[in-house]
């Protein structure tokens, strides 16, 4: 990971002059609450310290202006003939799945977005880089929008503000991208806090921090295997949800209790009987992580994790070999109180609550026999709860060489 720094002397080298901010926009890892977000739900990610990182500076005119350093090339466009745009028409700077590089999809559909809702846009030039792992769960995606959305604010000189932002975020992803997500990544990224995760209701998005208890750590445990989120069946898993919900005659599965799905149930045929049902078990299962998290009942929240992946598994559909696999190896270890499948599925990440005294210890054993039994090498890493997104002028930053702020 380069640091600010760094992003700083490599932005001057580029574009001439030095930039004026640099903005974050953290990953995230979903703890508990996985496919409830577009179903109106509860959720419970935290931001982590892996992020996207943009050095910028305005512009005189109304163009955008943007290199990466993580894929190389460049995009640039006029913000008004972007605005004017219709998502699925064909513009050059919708993602094609023939192309390899969707990354300009990202800040093009965020400037649109941001256009449709009347924010002031002005001109800007910008260095890109990250160090969110891609394709593994962890929503790249999203901290490409609110980094983008980030260096908009600084340009034009407005306040972001979380929840309105976080919807932008998701109709670009939506409409201009092309991916259902729901609102979770974009508003964790924006509203992160350190030390803490956050639960979001994602139909009010009303949102509050809850304390991770210190003597332990979520360790994230990347399964070497990746998937292409608009290219998988994670549309068609929304799609079997909206479908649910019309059968029951409620404006989403969050409007379903526990306590009145085995009524509910007996309505749905296949599958949309087990797809309704991991979404309103998974709703109140994190309800009852926060009461587990409060009270610091961590071998409660370690089961509600082993039940949610298992509900993920064989009732939504979305596990893979890989993902069933280190996490049958994580559930194993001394120290390990649950662990299960983060993120839309079918590959990428899988998350354990881990003793922090046996972090280091248990890591090392994961590995080890996650590589014996399928050949692959994971990558497994403790990332503390992180701050949201920030805009950083270039004079707060420490010089080069030194670590992020």
């Amino acid at each position: 990971m380069i640091n600010a720094g760094e992003l700083v002397r490599l932005f001057r080298d580029r574009f001439g002059q030095a930039p004026r901010w640099v903005v974050r926009a953290p990953g995230r890892v979903n703890l508990i609450g996985e496919h409830t977000d577009y179903n109106e739900g509860f959720v419970m990610p935290l931001a982590i310290e892996h992020a996207v990182w943009i050095a910028l500076a305005p512009r005189d005119d109304r163009r955008v202006v943007v290199e990466s350093l993580d894929f190389g090339g460049r995009v640039e466009f006029p913000i008004d003939e972007v605005a004017a745009a219709q998502p699925g028409s064909g513009h050059p700077l919708q993602p094609s799945h023939r192309s390899g590089q969707v990354w300009p999809a990202y800040i093009a559909g965020v400037t649109w977005s941001l256009a449709q809702d009347g924010w002031p846009l002005r001109g800007w030039e910008g260095l890109i880089h990250g160090d969110v792992p891609i394709g593994a769960g962890l929503s790249s995606s999203a901290a490409i929008e609110v980094a983008t959305a980030y260096a908009f604010a600084a340009s034009a000189g407005w306040e972001p503000k979380v929840p309105s932002l976080a919807r932008a975020c998701q109709r670009a992803e939506n409409q201009w991208v092309g991916v259902g997500c729901g609102i979770m990544d974009q508003l964790v990224s924006l509203a992160g806090k350190k030390g803490h995760a956050i639960l979001i209701d994602c139909r009010s998005l009303e949102y509050r921090p809850v304390i991770l208890p210190a003597e332990v750590v979520v360790v994230i445990m990347d399964t070497g295997t990746r998937r292409g989120l608009a290219d998988s069946e994670y549309n068609s898993r929304r799609s079997q949800c909206e479908e649910a919900a019309r059968l029951l005659g409620v404006r989403a599965l969050r409007d379903i209790g526990w306590d009145n799905w085995p009524q509910c149930e007996l309505v749905l045929p296949e599958p949309w009987r087990r797809r309704a049902r991991h979404v309103v078990s998974e709703n109140h299962r994190t309800l009852q992580a926060v009461e587990a998290m409060e009270q610091r009942a961590l071998d409660r929240l370690g089961r509600l994790l082993v039940e949610s992946h298992q509900s993920l598994r064989d009732d939504f559909e979305v596990s893979s070999p890989a993902l069933d696999t280190i996490v049958a190896i994580a559930q194993a270890q001394p120290g390990c109180f649950g662990a299960r499948m983060t993120g839309a599925g079918f590959g990428g990440c899988a998350i354990a609550l881990v003793e922090a005294a046996r972090a280091r210890e248990f890591a090392q054993s994961v590995e080890a026999e996650y590589r014996r039994r399928t050949n692959l090498e994971p990558k497994l890493y403790v990332s503390a709860p992180a701050y949201g997104a920030q805009i950083l002028s270039v004079d707060e930053l420490s010089p080069p060489g030194s670590e992020n702020p």
